[in-house]
């Protein structure tokens, strides 16, 4: 019974890896559609939306399984659990992505005004959710609860931008007010990159829980809790 738990437990994780790489490659795609407005790109992140969908179906019937026929117990029953919401924050992120592309497909001619995108800080802050979503990963591959809990601290940047933005905004649109609408729909895009940064958060949080079983959601982090080791 070990045997065959254990071999269930390294498919799972394979099957979590290429998830984890098909949603980076849909944030990364997506992200470079609107720096660079290259529509054709961004309808390549619809499409591959549906892959994400199904990936997501498949992991979560597995993860069942695993459950109904081997009654996982302690690391093994973590791990599982881990691996279902990791899923779940997985598939969010995806279709943040798809949000992102849709973005450039509705958004008319003029293309925005490329230092306005610079003044956002745009594509800091899509190199920035790229970087957390590296980050965690290496965290789960390497089982390290320190690269885990410094995913949190990154936020903080995408937290800072995505304030800024608004007002940024308003500012450039008192100054071209034929550019409402795509401006204001573009607010939605630094939206969806803040809250990309809460879900690889979460993620983070469910790599900890595996490794040492510490429940971290709504415990309240700040940059004064790390490391966990000193709470």
């Amino acid at each position: 019974m070990v045997k065959f738990i254990e071999s269930e437990l390294v498919l799972l994780k394979k099957e979590i890896d290429e998830m984890w790489t098909l949603v980076y490659n849909q944030l990364d795609r997506a992200g470079e559609a609107v720096l660079t407005f290259d529509r054709e790109l961004a309808q390549q992140v619809l499409v591959r939306e549906r892959r994400v969908n199904a990936l997501e179906l498949k992991i979560d019937s597995d993860v069942e399984d695993i459950i109904a026929l081997y009654n996982p117990v302690a690391i093994d029953l973590r791990f599982v659990l881990a691996m279902l919401k990791i899923n779940t924050n997985l598939e969010r992120l995806g279709d943040f992505a798809e949000g992102i592309a849709r973005f450039v497909l509705n958004c008319k001619e003029p293309v925005l005004d490329p230092d306005l995108l610079k003044q956002l800080r745009l594509e800091e802050m899509q190199a920035q959710v790229l970087a957390m979503l590296e980050l965690a990963k290496k965290a789960l591959q390497e089982e390290s609860q320190d690269l885990a809990t410094s995913v949190f601290a990154k936020d903080n940047l995408l937290d800072e931008i995505n304030a800024e933005a608004t007002t940024i905004l308003a500012g450039y649109i008192a100054k071209h007010p034929d550019s409402i609408l795509p401006c204001l729909n573009l607010v939605s895009v630094f939206r969806k990159l803040e809250r990309s940064g809460d879900h690889i958060t979460n993620i983070a949080e469910e790599i900890v829980f595996f490794i040492d079983a510490k429940v971290l959601k709504h415990s309240g982090k700040t940059d004064e809790h790390y490391p966990l080791s000193k709470k």
